[in-house]
């Protein structure tokens, strides 16, 4: 994010911060109701254990919501109790607005990333948190945080480590996508235990804009014989002036070459737009997509047409055309 949006993001989020407040329950204040139907969020993405699923979103110290029909969704505890202490003495500016999580399954653990950054400069780090349950009656295995996978610096490095998203692939190796203005999108590989870059492996650039215009956000996703790589262009956080979109390339490797509709490379600017504002939203964007039960969701949030711009959910069935490319079902 820019500066000159500071600001305006600051403003908004104390708006949506204070509606959270407003719906979450508070001891001594049950008439709060305790489930929403259609959640605020920023740059959402989702888990399901058993016949619930969880979905986490940016806030301090991760937000967290569960639902059993993907309609009414119910407040939960943060992930983290308190931010994490590596995050404050070690990225200038974090104070706990934890940005654009992920999270994934991965021999028996849940491993959630999670972005700290700084606003306007590419001081950054992504962290790691596992847990083997996401039951939040468990109170007994909390969320244990790991420290930082990757790192960036203002005139140090090339790229923003912020904006996670991490995927197995056929051999049960850990990679991760990231990235945002500074670079483009990049790309590591994990250690075996998740929770590190695998230094071994160099880091590797999957998308970029021409001409340096605004890209971040990525999500890496396997269906059928190939690796989707969702990205968003363009700018958030400007409410109703926001311009979000969803780009989308593909590859058969998940190191790519990610290539669009037309067999453009999104390294060097392709990508074919999947979804943008609409007559309900406007700049749809942050975007993750998951098979749930047999069936294909693409997530993400928009500035609500009908709400003054709040940040709300996005949330789909994604379906498929005859070449293999994604189509959203509204």
């Amino acid at each position: 994010m820019k500066n000159s949006y500071f600001l305006y993001f600051f403003a908004a989020f104390c708006l949506w911060a204070g509606q959270l407040g407003a719906q979450s329950p508070r001891r001594g204040h049950r008439s709060r109701p305790q489930v929403v139907t259609n959640p605020l969020v920023h740059d959402p993405v989702m888990a399901c254990e058993g016949n619930t699923y969880y979905l986490f979103s940016t806030g301090w110290n991760v937000s967290c919501m569960s639902s059993t029909d993907l309609v009414h969704w119910r407040f939960e505890r943060p992930v983290f109790e308190a931010p994490p202490q590596w995050a404050l003495a070690g990225v200038p500016g974090y104070k706990g607005h934890t940005w654009a999580p992920d999270i994934v399954f991965h021999n028996g653990k849940y491993h959630m990333y999670y972005s700290c950054s700084s606003f306007g400069k590419n001081t950054s780090a992504i962290g790691h948190a596992e847990r083997t349950t996401l039951n939040p009656a468990d109170t007994l295995n909390p969320w244990h945080d790991t420290g930082a996978v990757v790192c960036s610096q203002e005139g140090k490095t090339h790229y923003n480590a912020i904006d996670p998203s991490v995927i197995i692939d056929e051999q049960g190796r850990g990679w991760m996508s990231f990235g945002s203005f500074w670079g483009g999108i990049k790309l590591i590989r994990l250690t075996n235990d998740m929770a590190r870059q695998d230094s071994t492996y160099s880091m590797r650039t999957l998308a970029c804009r021409r001409s340096g215009s605004a890209i971040e956000a990525p999500f890496l996703y396997k269906y059928g014989d190939y690796y989707y790589l969702f990205v968003s262009w363009d700018f958030c956080c400007r409410g109703m002036q926001s311009t979000y979109k969803v780009a989308v390339g593909r590859s058969k490797r998940v190191e790519g070459p990610y290539l669009d509709k037309s067999g453009v490379d999104m390294a060097q600017g392709g990508g074919t737009i999947l979804i943008s504002s609409d007559s309900t939203f406007v700049a749809v964007g942050h975007s993750a997509a998951y098979t749930f039960a047999g069936e294909d969701y693409f997530v993400a949030h928009g500035y609500a047409r009908d709400a003054d711009g709040a940040s709300k959910l996005i949330l789909c069935k994604m379906e498929w055309d005859e070449e293999g490319w994604p189509i959203l079902r509204r």
